[in-house]
């Protein structure tokens, strides 16, 4: 055999070795519907407590390279439990024979997100660990393989005029998807952050923090961070609820249950009056039902005395069992007020996004839609935005109109 025939065989079994890249997507990545609870998923357990014969175990990858596939899936104990998997349209069969279920071939017709759905008539008594995914569709495609099952949170950060002495910071956040445990926050800025959440079913939240000064913005325990570093709350609104948190920094948090609708621009102004050494940041909300404004809170921040910097905006899901979910909203008009009352419109934002959209959820994007900026992220969708990248939405032209209470 010459050399030249050795290099074809190298050739040769590198590209049927590119063809099959085996990948094994762990179970504690997969999601659940139609209940994204009714399963127990964890990192020790895979999907375990699988009782409910209604519930469907969910995976999703982006396959860059169209073509086939076999699929395999692990599982310890249950032998002889029939399984389903569905795969675009096509759906296979198998029973678990000595820890796997063979499903056998699906093809994979064009590029883009696959959802692959297993079933079961009567769920699994046993622990489902992987799906083992080989074949020519399989390369260069992307998984999450990691346990953090949340959607990347995504950012818009807003250029603002150097040494602008910024006393007001205006903008309205209209959803357009609705998922529980997502924060839409309007109005970011250095010492804090003011916007809506939906926490369960039958609760919505307007929310407005201020973080503490000093080791408070790293610390976990607020009873660790001395007086004088930590925010006071001056004021706050009628059925406005008050607190300290920590976890993620520490400091005030207020908020207003108040059943906020999707698809109405909700309208947020954070005010801003510093003091010697102290500022004073106040949170106002417009009231969709009595058609006014009103005072969230106040908070008076120590070791601070400046104006508001830092200005931006983000969603966030902050439950990863619904990961797999799109959230969206549209943000804007913003605009920022200096010290003399002089407005300023804000038409240029940049996208940024948490260490999940670097590597792990790459279903993140934004963009400009009905002359606002939009933020998108989660729900395995087509999409994806540059960290860094600028966008301009068209100017309005007319600055906000309002006296606050």
């Amino acid at each position: 055999m010459n050399l030249r025939h050795h290099a074809f065989l190298a050739l040769l079994f590198g590209l049927i070795s590119l063809a099959r890249a085996e990948i094994s997507v762990p179970a504690f990545t997969a999601y659940t519907e139609p209940d994204f609870r009714g399963v127990e998923i964890s990192k020790e357990k895979g999907v375990s407590g699988w009782k409910d014969a209604k519930q469907r175990v969910l995976w999703f990858g982006e396959i860059k390279t169209p073509g086939k596939l076999t699929a395999v899936l692990r599982v310890l104990g249950d032998e002889g439990r029939v399984l389903s998997l569905k795969v675009g349209d096509t759906s296979r069969e198998a029973t678990v024979t000595n820890g796997t279920a063979s499903f056998g071939e699906f093809d994979i017709a064009k590029a883009g997100y696959v959802k692959f759905e297993l079933t079961s008539k009567e769920g699994c008594k046993g622990i489902v660990d992987a799906l083992v995914l080989d074949g020519h569709a399989t390369q260069d495609a992307h998984f999450n393989l990691e346990p953090r099952r949340n959607a990347s949170s995504v950012h818009l950060m807003y250029p603002t005029p150097k040494d602008e002495k910024i006393a007001l910071f205006y903008n309205e956040v209209t959803a357009v998807e609705e998922p529980l445990y997502t924060f839409y926050m309007a109005c970011g800025f250095s010492r804090g952050y003011f916007g809506m959440q939906i926490n369960s079913e039958s609760e919505r939240r307007i929310i407005f923090s201020v973080w503490d000064a000093g080791n408070g913005t790293n610390a976990i325990d607020r009873s660790t961070v001395s007086k004088d570093d930590q925010t006071q709350l001056l004021a706050k609104g009628e059925g406005v609820e008050a607190s300290v948190f920590g976890h993620e920094g520490t400091g005030g948090h207020s908020h207003l249950v108040y059943p906020w609708k999707t698809g109405q621009a909700q309208k947020f102004v954070v005010a801003v009056k510093p003091e010697g050494d102290h500022t004073t940041y106040s949170g106002y909300w417009f009231h969709p039902d009595k058609q006014s404004w009103m005072l969230i809170a106040s908070f008076r921040a120590p070791k601070d005395g400046q104006y508001l910097r830092g200005l931006h905006s983000f969603s966030e899901n902050f439950g990863g069992q619904n990961g797999h979910q799109q959230r969206k909203a549209l943000y804007g008009p913003q605009w920022i007020a200096n010290a003399d009352g002089k407005w300023t419109e804000l038409t240029t934002a940049k996208f940024s996004h948490d260490p999940t959209g670097k590597a792990h959820r790459l279903d993140r994007f934004m963009g400009v839609e009905a002359g606002k900026f939009f933020l998108s992220h989660g729900g395995f969708v087509e999409g994806f935005t540059k960290y860094g990248e600028p966008f301009t939405r068209p100017a309005t032209n007319t600055p906000p109109d309002f006296k606050l209470p």
